[in-house]
């Protein structure tokens, strides 16, 4: 897995090739990774940030920002009404906004074309937690939301470790190209006559995902990739015996990658915070490497 260290004097200082470069790498499944954070908050802030515990991690992994409302989900029960509650979506807010400002920036070839889904403030240490499966963050897998549908866009996350002294520990995998090959046998190509609804049924059963999904309009993308998403969480072979590489991010570190592409875990760490845009493949300067590509590939057919 490749892992590409960035100063902020070169993320400063970079032009446009430089620039579709890093979209380039990215959408083939680089990491980006900023041992110091182009993005800073307010030490006030970051305080109040350290400050805050949820007090059942059985509940919530994480609290959402969501610009598109400008709500906070997640919280607690007595903190939702709190003055607490008001002073989180405001620090929030001012994070999403300037990790949108930087990303638009950073990675040119995206401007005007990012859209940005939710933030997250994960405040809970990710070690242990009691969590059901599909929910844990510390098995490996590649992202699919299941009430947030992409349509085929790709998923590219920014995170910030704001613990003040802890890494944030992750586990990364084979990329999703080689597992979807591995997990989907050439069979699954489609006869011609087999509708496009289908497809991605026929996909999910030859990797043997078979359970139900909520019930949220999807494409056939969308419904396999949260199936492949849940098929990786579950299956315990794949989890043991996967080839992995362990990354430790530093406390006040960035990094960003899309994660539909890099399977990958988080073992351990508390106090995170994290940006996901949605980027169309129009918009996309490699899009050969994108998970619809693949699948529409290995397909034959369209799966948007």
């Amino acid at each position: 897995m490749a892992v590409i260290e960035i100063s902020l004097a070169a993320a400063r200082q970079s032009g446009p090739l430089q620039k579709r470069d890093w979209c380039t790498a990215l959408e083939a499944g680089a990491i980006l990774y900023f041992p110091h954070s182009p993005v800073r908050l307010r030490a006030e802030d970051i305080a109040f940030l350290l400050g805050q515990q949820q007090a059942d991690s059985s509940l919530h992994k994480n609290i959402a920002y969501k610009p598109a409302a400008d709500v906070l989900s997640g919280l607690d029960a007595s903190a939702s009404d709190s003055a607490t509650a008001t002073r989180l979506r405001s620090v929030m807010r001012g994070y999403s906004e300037a990790a949108a400002t930087f990303v638009e920036s950073f990675l040119e070839p995206y401007e005007g074309c990012l859209q940005r889904d939710y933030a997250s403030f994960r405040p809970q240490e990710e070690q242990n937690r009691n969590l059901p499966v599909r929910k844990r963050n510390d098995l490996l897998h590649t992202d699919a939301f299941p009430t947030r549908p992409t349509g085929g866009a790709r998923i590219l996350r920014f995170f910030n470790n704001i613990h003040p002294e802890r890494t944030r520990d992750w586990v990364v995998g084979e990329p999703f190209k080689k597992l979807v090959r591995q997990f989907a046998p050439a069979a699954i190509a489609p006869r011609p006559d087999t509708a496009v609804s289908r497809t991605a049924k026929g996909l999910a059963r030859a990797v043997g995902l078979s359970a139900a999904l909520p019930s949220v309009k999807r494409t056939p993308y969308d419904d396999f990739m949260m199936r492949f998403h849940n098929y990786l969480k579950e299956n315990d072979s794949f989890q043991k015996d996967a080839p992995t590489e362990r990354l430790r991010f530093p406390a006040g570190s960035s990094w960003m990658v899309f994660t539909d592409t890099v399977p990958h875990a988080v073992l351990a760490g508390q106090y995170a915070l994290e940006q996901t845009f949605l980027v169309s493949r129009a918009a996309q300067v490699a899009p050969e490497h994108a998970p619809l590509t693949v699948l529409e590939e290995l397909a034959g057919t369209a799966l948007v």
